[in-house]
């Protein structure tokens, strides 16, 4: 009999490694402390990588000599991390079931950090042998992680790719942090080919993990621009969390001013005196509490419109948001919650003189269920500095003073992914440019479409009492009009006399099978 042929071994996809790290530490300790073990360990893995890239290259043009190989600017001038032998990625997956496995990689952290200085505070201290999980756990991590490689998955941006997966999926996990750290690639995507950070100064003053700066470095990639052309700079309040924007950034080689220490970007501006060609943000919604009641009351951000209420600081980002940006063509894309667009007495004023002053460019509504940490529907701001007729990146645009483009995308909500999240593809990012850079354009290519966007002027905005709320602009139609009642009624009422014309016949049937058999109907 011949030999059955062996079934063919299924090649492990990607997702199912990234899938299975998440499961070795599930229930061992908290969503956060997964999520930072995780990325931590990822960090080694790629740093190791690129350091044996390198020490390759080096080997190759000098030869493999002790005093080439052990000397860090050899590396850092290629911006590849020095690694001392002990916090190679070799060394950790050699000695992973050693029992003291947790001690060596807190080691290897420190290694690094001191080695390196733009890691300085970036990656964590003393923490595997405070994580409380045990040495098999750690190692079945590290095989985990071992197999994630460029040989074997062949992906142009792999780091990336896991980085983002982690941090997305750790975010949609962990009900406390969703959304305050990760906002959805497809909205910072949207953001970036808006206002078209192709080279200037960008600025996040509330940076989270720092994804802002990814998408909008891999936006100037993406359109054939030099990422050398553009300088990094954000804050963030959260120690842990810029901590992993720091690493995030780092394991990418993207360069990075974050201040000198994690702080909130109200109460203590670590970048002061910046100003920038571009702020892309999503700010926490409707923060509360955000100032004590006597705090910053004078503060030179609110010059000219009035101090933000302490009951919400949605309008302190606005405000601390144009504050940075460059006076003569600083443009920002930022998120808010919808309640922003027609806010109260204390945010009226504030409105008002943003209005007057022309600095709101456009206002895009997205759909609900597009963030992690809520369903409802926020809206995307640009401010713009400079609307007036000029030459942009090739493109002629007109003078749109005293005017506000309104779009509406919140029926936009067809594309569901992890069954409930809402998002946009890329046929719908372009449709949005499409539309923003045909109002902005000199060559009249746009239009007002019912429904879904409007271009209003501020007199018009002045007589709604400075509302910014689209549906107060956007015309709706009424679908109902369409209809022809006559006609319809006519349909139905032949529909309903087919319906009896059928239960009269079938009621005649039923009665005359049962007089067949000797019982009768009343």
């Amino acid at each position: 009999m011949a030999k059955r042929a062996p079934k063919p071994v299924k090649e492990l996809s990607l997702e199912s490694v990234l899938w299975n790290c998440r499961v070795v530490l599930r229930n061992k300790c908290n969503k956060p402390t997964n999520r930072d073990a995780v990325l931590a360990l990822i960090f080694l893995k790629f740093a190791g990588d690129k350091f044996e890239k390198r020490r390759q290259e080096i080997i190759a043009e000098e030869g493999d000599i002790p005093v080439f190989l052990e000397k860090p600017s050899f590396y850092l001038a290629s911006n590849v991390f020095y690694l001392n032998e002990t916090s190679r990625w070799s060394y950790i997956v050699k000695n992973a079931s050693d029992d003291k496995i947790a001690v060596m990689l807190d080691q290897a952290m420190a290694d690094i950090e001191d080695k390196n200085e733009s890691l300085k505070g970036a990656l964590p201290q003393r923490f595997f042998s405070s994580l409380g999980v045990n040495s098999k756990d750690i190692k079945s991590l590290i095989d985990e992680i071992n197999k994630i490689s460029e040989e074997r998955f062949h992906e142009k941006d792999l780091i990336g790719r896991v980085y983002e997966y982690f941090l997305q999926q750790f975010a949609m996990d962990e009900a406390k942090e969703k959304g305050e750290f990760y906002t959805p690639k497809a909205i910072v995507n949207l953001i970036a080919e808006l206002i078209e950070p192709y080279k200037g100064r960008i600025y996040d003053p509330c940076c989270g993990s720092g994804g802002m700066f990814v998408q909008s470095l891999k936006f100037v990639e993406s359109h054939n621009g030099n990422k050398n052309n553009i300088s990094i700079f954000g804050q963030e309040s959260d120690p842990d969390t810029r901590r992993l924007a720091k690493m995030n950034l780092a394991i990418r080689g993207i360069s990075n001013n974050l201040g000198d220490k994690n702080a909130s970007s109200f109460t203590d501006d670590r970048q002061k005196d910046l100003k920038v060609d571009f702020i892309m943000a999503n700010p926490p919604f409707n923060l509360k509490a955000w100032r004590g009641e006597d705090e910053l009351t004078n503060d030179p951000r609110w010059s000219g419109y009035g101090t933000p209420p302490v009951s919400n600081a949605n309008y302190a980002w606005i405000l601390h948001i144009l504050s940075k940006l460059d006076v003569s063509n600083g443009i920002a894309g930022f998120l808010l919650a919808n309640g922003a667009l027609g806010a109260g007495a204390e945010e009226y004023n504030i409105r008002k003189q943003l209005i007057e002053n022309d600095k709101i460019e456009a206002i895009i509504v997205l759909p609900r269920e597009m963030f992690y940490s809520t369903d409802i529907s926020v809206t995307l701001w640009i401010l713009n500095n400079n609307k007036k007729p000029r030459t942009l990146n090739k493109r002629k645009l007109r003078d749109r003073q005293n005017e506000v483009l309104f779009i509406d995308l919140r029926t936009w909500n067809k594309n569901v992914y992890e069954k409930s999240y809402v998002t946009f593809d890329d046929s719908q990012i372009a449709a949005v440019k499409k539309i923003y850079t045909n109002w902005q354009s000199a060559e009249k290519g746009y239009k007002n479409v019912p429904e879904l966007c409007k271009s209003v002027k501020i007199t018009d905005i002045r007589k709604n009492d400075y509302s910014l709320v689209p549906s107060k602009y956007i015309k709706f139609i009424d679908h109902d009009l369409d209809i022809d009642y006559q006609k319809e009624m006519k349909r139905i009422q032949k529909e309903m006399k087919d319906i009896l014309k059928e239960e009269k016949k079938s009621q005649e049937m039923l009665e005359s099978a049962f007089k067949g058999i000797g019982y009768g109907i009343k």
